[in-house]
């Protein structure tokens, strides 16, 4: 087992990553039941996670008053529709201010499950038990919460950090080989924005990773975990240096609004997102065309993602989403870029015509 705490200014919480935590019992009910501290429990769940998990976690819970909500799966519930449903779930279930509601699936699952501690009876506790890998190594760690919306991903949402985040690495087994390599564009994130000895890392072992061999998942998720752990402690609410968390995001979330949600993995459209950064950094100048090659082929041959957005998005399209992603600041769209391999920047003064060359360069990004 391996912990990690996240520091932050009210209070600090654990990352506890385990090989085997949902099938022991005993090791789950511990975990379990010494954060919860009230008697009403609402475990939120979607169809496909449910029947592999949602048994174990009830036993765990036994004694406590339970209530289940199934959400629809993917990234096309993540909306205030399903928000406005499990919020009628847990009032048509009288739950008050001291249930704990537990997330038991991946991103989407987490994200809006998340949103509704934030805001049930103005706050709640809140469990997060990721289920993919991209959950684990990213989008339950830090406090992001929130819902998509038609003119935006993650529009709607807030900061609320959760009680303790368990994730259990013999999940991933029962992932479709599609998930797992979406997990792994934010991982290679890291190594990008400030460890290119772990980009390093990944490029060696891409083979053993995508085999789901268990040290080296192991070792991913912590480091992930800890880098995302010491980004989030020294600025929980994306004032400064937790916006380059964010790398591959202005143009993978264009790319997922525009091609509808649910269509791409977020996973893929970070990984066009990350090429897209990394072309644009290099025709800024200041990432070598050697490294901007080398970002692509780990991402599009080692691990066999998608890096080239899908054609039909206009110029004007991009910018309109672009222009209303939650990083624009004073109007200005800001991108995160790399000046070299672990050397990522934040930069809201980018020419729009090397933007619109970006833009639309599509199979030649990053040659």
């Amino acid at each position: 087992m391996q912990q990690l705490i996240v520091e932050i200014p009210q209070r600090s919480y654990p990352i506890v990553v385990v090989d085997g935590l949902l099938a022991d019992a005993q090791a789950l009910r511990a975990q379990l039941r010494s954060r919860i501290l009230g008697n009403q429990v609402a475990v939120v769940t979607n169809d496909v996670v449910g029947p592999l998990y949602l048994e174990q976690v009830m036993v765990a819970l036994d004694g406590l008053q339970v209530d289940v909500m199934h959400m629809r799966d993917g990234e096309a519930a993540k909306n205030l529709a399903t928000y406005e449903q499990v919020m009628d779930f847990l009032l048509g279930a009288r739950h008050n201010r001291s249930t704990c509601l537990i997330a038991l699936g991946g991103g989407v699952v987490g994200d809006l499950c998340g949103f509704v501690a934030a805001t049930f009876q103005r706050g709640v506790d809140l469990i997060q038990i990721p289920t993919t890998l991209l959950a684990q190594v990213d989008s339950s760690v830090g406090g992001k919460t929130g819902v998509n919306h038609q003119f935006g991903k993650n529009m709607i949402g807030a900061f609320y950090q959760p009680q303790c985040v368990l994730a259990d690495t013999d999940v991933l087994a029962t992932l479709p080989a599609r998930e797992i390599r979406a997990g792994l564009a934010e991982v290679v994130k890291y190594g990008l924005i400030n460890n290119p000895q772990f980009f390093s890392w990944l490029e060696e072992r891409s083979e053993d990773i995508l085999g789901l061999d268990d040290k080296c998942v192991a070792e991913l998720i912590h480091i992930c975990c800890e880098e995302k752990a010491r980004i989030v402690s020294s600025d929980e609410k994306e004032a400064g240096t937790r916006a380059l968390l964010n790398l591959g995001h202005t143009f993978g979330h264009a790319i997922e609004t525009a091609t509808g949600y649910g269509k791409l993995l977020h996973g893929e459209t970070v990984a066009m997102g990350i090429v897209m950064a990394a072309d644009l950094s290099k025709r800024l100048g200041w990432l070598d065309s050697n490294d901007a090659t080398r970002i692509r082929e780990v991402l599009e041959e080692n691990f066999g993602l998608p890096v080239v957005p899908p054609s039909g998005i206009t110029l004007e399209r991009y910018f309109e989403l672009m222009s209303s992603d939650k990083k624009v600041e004073q109007g200005k769209i800001r991108f995160i870029l790399l000046k070299g391999i672990g050397q990522a920047v934040i930069e809201g003064d980018v020419e729009r015509e090397l933007i619109e060359i970006t833009l639309g360069a599509g199979d030649e990004l990053c040659a």
